[in-house]
């Protein structure tokens, strides 16, 4: 009886959790869209809920509203400190900011690169939140963690950056730069030293996302056989290494698991820097270990939905419109949901292959994030899931490998290329296997945009699909259970 009592306390708990979390992420919507949510009347039906009754959908009608006043009181406001971006539309401006990427040079001499933290000082001193891409002249270099005075005309723009600035005149006047920073540039420094290019470019964009210094033809190769989200700075990354990571070590001990997850968490937000999608995958796997760690069972949409929400209460500005964060949430959806479903009907009760479950994740991943891009982008390649076998395998080796050239360069550059060789043959299969792939003639499609309702349609049919899966492994596991107490009572 207390067993019973114990699940029906965590379900209510899961519940309760799922229910605030898609409410917050309504509220939020709400109030992107300008639609007001009262907030006190809700409240005041919250609490009439609570001191009614005490059933399971009182708890989560609770839950759900709570969140939606929430979601709705945070976006509108959000939408507030946003507005001067509006204000000052088109016009000069100056501000102080610090840049959070390492600058590059882009068009027409232009150093380019982006700044947070952002207080206006012309025409008007306010400080605003959000991300600003930056175009111009006046340093022969910017690092990340550079304080800048910057003055140009303003543009807003969609998506996740909040606005761009084109010819901007910038002065350095300070650096809130770590010993993290120097220690990533000597390490970008080693990776260069160790392996030739466009190998340490690549290496690169596999552990820390750095993907600027790759080759127009290497990126383009990438694009065309759909692997790009591999040298993306996002979390699947961190995500394929801390699954391999409790794969290595989930047999020795948990704190060994736990300390080796926090520690590559760690190591990856501090070099490849706090996107929406890396902050988004590292909230999600901290709540996962930390469910594993104590003996808790968490369903992964809870885990997935409170990640979300999380994230969004943060910078409600993700769930508006950084399409980063949604192809993380969709790739994370299909690694989380979709692949375990897919891998317990291939190996029933077994433990699958690594090499296998990288795969299998890569490709769910693939598969979730393919309609938004066509609808987006409107571009398609056609041998993508092929190009995710041959390669997705083998990431979580490449990434090991690189991460060896690299410190080989960083504190023995002599020998350096002894270290290197082993990740110089594997990251040369990786380019040869899609150099190969997107040479094939029409493999890249575009101008293929899908409709609105087509995207809806498909992810409908996805959703449909993961949920018989779901049912599928549910009525497996009953029988097995049933054929096991029949066996008992012989």
């Amino acid at each position: 009886m207390k067993h019973l009592l114990s699940v029906r306390t965590r379900l209510r708990g899961s519940d309760a959790v799922l229910g605030a979390s898609v409410g917050f992420l309504a509220g939020l919507l709400l109030a992107r869209r300008q639609i007001y949510v009262p907030f006190w009347p809700i409240m005041l039906l919250v609490v009439a809920l609570i001191v009614s009754r005490k059933k399971l959908w009182v708890h989560i009608l609770v839950a759900i509203l709570f969140g939606l006043s929430l979601g709705a009181w945070r976006g509108e406001g959000y939408i507030g400190t946003l507005q001067p971006y509006q204000d000052f539309a088109a016009q000069k401006v100056s501000m102080q900011a610090t840049a959070t990427l390492d600058a590059v040079y882009g068009k027409n001499g232009q150093l380019s690169f982006e700044v947070t933290h952002v207080t206006f000082t012309e025409p008007e001193e306010i400080q605003v939140p959000g991300t600003i891409k930056v175009s111009g002249y006046g340093e022969f270099a910017v690092y990340r963690g550079d304080v800048l005075n910057i003055s140009g005309k303003l543009y807003p723009t969609r998506g996740g950056k909040q606005a761009t600035m084109s010819y901007a005149q910038f002065e350095r006047i300070g650096s809130n730069q770590t010993v993290i920073d120097d220690l990533r540039r000597k390490f970008v420094a080693g990776m260069q030293t160790a392996l030739p290019e466009p190998l340490a470019s690549f290496g690169l964009g596999l552990l820390i996302g750095q993907r600027n210094t790759l080759p127009y033809e290497t990126s383009q190769a990438l694009l065309m056989v759909g692997l790009t989200h591999i040298i993306a700075v996002s979390g699947y990354n961190l995500t394929i290494m801390l699954n391999a990571a409790r794969r290595l070590t989930g047999e020795h001990s948990k704190r060994m698991t736990t300390a080796v997850g926090v520690g590559l968490m760690m190591f990856f937000l501090l070099f490849a820097g706090t996107s929406p999608s890396i902050v988004r995958a590292a909230v999600v796997s901290s709540l996962g270990l930390a469910a594993w760690y104590f003996g808790r069972k968490t369903r992964p949409l809870v885990l997935l939905l409170l990640a979300a929400a999380i994230t969004t209460y943060a910078t409600p500005i993700y769930f508006w419109s950084d399409i980063s964060w949604w192809l993380s949430m969709l790739a994370f959806f299909g690694i989380l949901i979709i692949a375990p479903q897919i891998l317990a009907r291939m190996y029933k009760k077994r433990q699958p292959p690594l090499l296998v479950q990288v795969g299998v994740e890569t490709l769910s991943a693939e598969l979730m994030t393919i309609p938004i891009i066509m609808f987006i982008f409107g571009q398609v390649s056609l041998v993508g899931l092929l190009a995710n076998i041959l390669v997705a395998s083998v990431i979580p080796i490449a990434m090991l490998l690189s991460f060896v050239a690299g410190i080989a360069g960083m504190f023995i550059p002599l020998l350096a290329g002894w270290f290197a060789w082993p990740a110089k043959l594997v990251l040369t299969y990786m380019l040869d296997v899609a150099n190969a792939l997107s040479r094939i003639p029409h493999v890249f499609q575009t101008n293929v945009y899908l409709s609105s309702i087509d995207m809806v349609l498909c992810y409908g049919f996805i959703l449909l699909l993961s949920v018989a899966l779901y049912q599928k492994r549910k009525t497996w596991f009953e029988a097995i259970e049933a054929i096991d107490s029949q066996e008992k009572l012989k």
